[in-house]
Order: C-alpha cells, then structure tokens, then sequence
C-alpha cells in the first residue's frame, strides 16, 4: 500500500507562485513516473505533467514556459513549482504515481485558486 499526501496549495494572486509538493509513504521500491493532475469544476480532470524516474518531463501546452516539476527519488517526493499563475490554472490539483506493478495511486488533491 502506498499513500500519496499533497501539500502546498492555497490562494494567491494571479502573477503570484505556488510550489506542491507530494510525499509517498508505504512499501515502495520503485516509482515510474510521478506527476500531476488538476480538475477544475465541471471539466475533466488533465494532466498537468509529469516525471519520470530517468528524470524526463512533459507538460501540459497550457503551463510550459511557468510550471516545473521535480523530484526526490530518495525521498519519494514530487514538486510543482508554480509560477506566473493565472485565474485559468485555478482547480484541484492531484498527485499520482506509477508504480513498476501499474498500480496507480492518486493523492487527496489539493485546492489551488489564482485570483484575478
């Protein structure tokens, strides 16, 4: 069993930075990828990006250029670094993570509202 457990989320002004950050605990080896996804009311839920264990990344066209993500594979640990916000990147932000058995586990999400 894994636990994924955000943190980091909250209110700020459009312009503003945030930086997420999500710990995995429990029985881990290995993690594939970890990475990030955002719901905002009434759509669904996208990808944000992502990082693998050999450090590649990819991101939504939406943030690239103001978002980066990072990782501590000695503490099971991804960040989101958050700058230049905007009102559009307001919604509830998940984490998740890969394990090599492709089992998936997703965090409790955290609200993040970019006001304007």
């Amino acid at each position: 069993q894994v636990q994924l457990v955000e943190s980091g989320g909250g209110l700020v002004q459009a312009g503003g930075s945030l930086r997420l950050s999500c710990a995995a605990s429990g029985t881990i080896f290995s993690i594939n990828v970890m990475g990030w996804y955002r719901q905002a009311p009434g759509k669904q839920r996208e990808l944000v990006a992502i990082i693998t264990s050999t450090s590649y990344t990819d991101y939504a066209d939406s943030v690239k250029g103001r978002f980066t993500i990072s990782r501590d594979n000695a503490k099971n640990t991804v960040y989101l670094q958050m700058n230049s916000l905007k009102p559009e990147d307001t919604a509830v932000y998940y984490c998740y993570a890969n394990l090599p058995s492709a089992h998936v586990y997703w965090g409790q999400g955290t609200q993040v509202t970019v006001s304007s």
